[in-house]
């Protein structure tokens, strides 16, 4: 499948060589998610696994913000007239797309400006790499609004981020994380001057495309599949994971290279 002529109806998508880049709509609301958005995202994710011409993703900002969550008006307020069912088809949809990015073969970078909350923080949470401004503010506020922190994954993913303690004070507070808590945490990867964030994630993304993806994408899916193994499990299959990556042309390109006393031109094949 090729997704570079892709047009999505709720966010702005555009691809730089092998490149995906991913911005949200609506500066002038720091860029909210809709019921929409929520779909389309996941429903994209999703497709990413057949994207034979996209190796990695950067989801940006837009207008010095990341995301600022659920659009209450769009969203919370007609949530309020929904029944149960209503409600956990709701809750299952947003889930599906932090499932379908950690599903999704390509590494994914976030570009973090300004606020990060809500669901927003989530879809930060879940990339596998996240650069941040001095100006980032992240906050699962869900407690703010009357809801358990226990949303999209977070109770999962965030401890393994940032450890139980600091984990916790969070999702019971739903205070903001600074940009400086968030990088000595281990939430953010680096921070950069906001005039710079994109080309910086962009440049950090070129690096990975320009690697073995196809080891890449075993590294990410070995990442995401050993949270329920053993350490022996563990260790068998990345046993199993590094002999198939043996048999790709990669792999002995690498080894050429070394001979020759350079440096391998990777294809992903």
């Amino acid at each position: 499948m090729n997704m570079a002529d892709f047009q999505p109806n709720h966010f702005y998508w555009r691809v730089e060589g092998q490149v995906a880049v991913i911005t949200l709509m609506r500066p002038e609301r720091k860029n909210p998610m809709t019921f929409e958005s929520y779909a389309e995202m996941r429903d994209t994710f999703r497709q990413l696994v057949y994207a034979d011409d996209i190796k990695a993703v950067v989801i940006g900002s837009n207008g010095g913000n990341f995301c600022s969550g659920g659009d209450v008006h769009d969203i919370i307020g007609p949530l309020l007239d929904r029944d149960m069912k209503g409600l956990l088809e709701f809750t299952r949809m947003t889930g599906d797309l932090t499932k379908a990015m950690r599903a999704c073969p390509q590494p994914i970078i976030s570009a973090i400006d300004g606020i990060c909350v809500g669901a927003g923080a989530m879809i930060a949470l879940f990339s596998d790499m996240r650069l941040g401004t001095p100006q980032a503010k992240t906050a699962f506020l869900f407690n703010r609004v009357g809801l358990a922190g226990c949303d999209m994954g977070a109770c999962a993913m965030l401890p393994r981020v940032i450890g139980q303690g600091r984990a916790s004070e969070l999702l019971y507070t739903g205070r903001v994380m600074t940009a400086n808590e968030g990088e000595r945490w281990g939430f953010f990867n680096s921070l950069v001057v906001a005039e710079q964030l994109e080309a910086e994630a962009l440049a950090l993304a070129q690096k990975l495309v320009d690697g073995p993806t196809f080891a890449n994408m075993m590294t990410k899916t070995m990442l995401a599949q050993e949270w329920s193994m053993s350490i022996d499990q563990a260790i068998e299959a990345e046993a199993q994971a590094q002999a198939i990556c043996m048999q790709t042309k990669d792999f002995g390109r690498a080894y050429e290279a070394f001979v020759a006393k350079g440096r391998p031109r990777f294809a992903g094949d």
